[in-house]
């Protein structure tokens, strides 16, 4: 009885639907997300082959590389490996930032998916009040940087993280 009554009263804060608004957003996005996700998809595949052989990066993640552990596993589950690419810059926390700093195509924030690229560092976003030897222990390197891609032209996206890198 005590959970029917917090939903209840729960409903009668959130509403019970979306509000029409709401739903006609979501109804017209629908209809041109499988372009999105093939236009993340593409332009992960690619940045992530070219962040994999860069020299100032020491570890690129995807499963669309076939260094990655689960790539074998991604290939038969996957039609796409996804958006998102994990790398570690090499060297520190400050030279991290320093290489997020010098972005300037995608937003800083701990999110994904949309059209627009968001690059964060978990150490400093997520985890920012673990200590380093916590952040360690639960594989968050001060190093990592998540790279979520959007829509925008692969050419602009590559010759941004391109410069970028330049400047560590």
């Amino acid at each position: 009885m005590k959970l029917i009554s917090e939903i209840r009263t729960l409903h009668h804060i959130l509403g019970g639907a979306l509000n029409p608004n709401a739903a006609y957003l979501i109804i017209r996005g629908m209809k041109t997300l499988h372009l999105l996700v093939q236009q993340q998809t593409s332009t992960a595949l690619r940045m992530a082959k070219i962040l994999e052989a860069h020299p100032k990066v020491a570890h690129a993640y995807y499963p669309g590389l076939p260094s990655h552990p689960e790539h074998q596993l991604a290939k038969r589950q996957m039609t796409g490996f996804g958006g998102v690419v994990n790398f570690e810059i090499d060297g520190d926390l400050m030279r991290t930032i320093k290489f997020l700093d010098a972005l300037k195509i995608p937003y800083i924030a701990p999110s994904f998916g949309g059209c627009e690229s968001i690059v964060d560092q978990p150490a400093m976003m997520s985890y920012w009040d673990l200590s380093q030897s916590d952040r360690i222990k639960y594989g968050m390197k001060d190093n990592l940087v998540r790279f979520s891609f959007g829509v925008e032209d692969f050419e602009d996206l590559n010759d941004d993280v391109l410069q970028a890198l330049e400047t560590i």
